[in-house]
């Protein structure tokens, strides 16, 4: 089985995948999150992950290739000594060697595109056609653009709405922290301290990304298909009609395609 990893700046996700049968697609067995910290060791990685493929009914003997994308440098160690201590792999790095992108960036600074961001553009051209815009609720929200030949063409980085929450919260003296979640009702006039905070934080990053999706399309010039992954897209897919596709499983579904792609050279 493959295991991927996708190693964020706030979560890590884990995800097993069954063996390709006959050329088909991948499926994801099981998946496990932890928060992300660059101090946390490959033995306590081990831990907690082997633990949970047990519950789960796997044994680390299941594992017999591994594959990584990560934006927290830190990480890294610790994630290829988890693979090649307790799976007795060597990790794949997304971007890199036989994992390297075989799809054009077509950016100013090619080497700073996060593997996320490459990732997600490789998985939502081999899964969707067209022109496409894909929108990553993580720690930032990211909004990326791939060409209909699936060349990476650029796109925006803004603050993830629990970070606008956080800033907004830590920087006034008597506004209370608040959950993410959709107003109650359509109403945009709040009447208490707390309903105007989520009023301003949800409808205004609802406002944002319909913002930003109409200059997109407008600049991109052609029919786009606008899909959208990570943790909130489900939350905003209940609120808004910008979403053609919402596809929560899109980054680690990347990797497994990468690693696949790494294997046939």
């Amino acid at each position: 089985m493959l295991l991927a990893v996708d190693a964020g700046n706030t979560n890590v996700v884990f995800a097993l995948f069954s063996p390709r049968e006959d050329g088909g697609p991948r499926e994801i067995r099981a998946r496990w999150r932890i928060a992300t910290d660059p101090r946390r060791t490959a033995d306590e990685y081990a831990v907690w992950l082997l633990q949970l493929m047990q519950i789960a009914g796997f044994a680390r003997e299941d594992v017999s290739r591994m594959i990584v994308a990560t934006v927290v440098p830190r990480a890294r160690h610790n994630l290829a000594v988890l693979g090649e201590k307790f799976f007795g792999v060597t990790p794949l790095f997304a971007g890199e060697g036989a994992a390297a992108w075989d799809f054009p960036i077509d950016v100013q600074e090619p080497r700073s595109l996060g593997a996320d961001r490459a990732v997600n553009a490789l998985a939502a051209h081999r899964r969707y056609s067209g022109d496409l815009i894909v929108i990553d609720f993580g720690t930032a929200t990211t909004f990326d653009v791939v060409d209909f030949n699936g060349a990476y063409k650029g796109g925006i980085i803004a603050p993830g709405i629990n970070l606008s929450l956080d800033a907004l919260v830590s920087h006034t003296a008597k506004l209370p922290r608040i959950a993410i979640e959709a107003p109650r009702d359509s109403a945009v006039i709040g009447r208490n301290t707390e309903d105007q905070m989520l009023i301003g934080v949800f409808w205004g990053y609802v406002a944002m990304m319909e913002g930003l999706i109409a200059r997109l399309k407008a600049e991109i010039g052609r029919p786009t298909r606008v899909v959208a992954t990570g943790g909130l897209a489900l939350l905003f897919d209940k609120h808004t009609e910008i979403f053609d596709t919402v596809d929560t499983d899109l980054t680690l579904t990347g990797l497994a395609l990468l690693a696949d792609q790494a294997a046939s050279r």
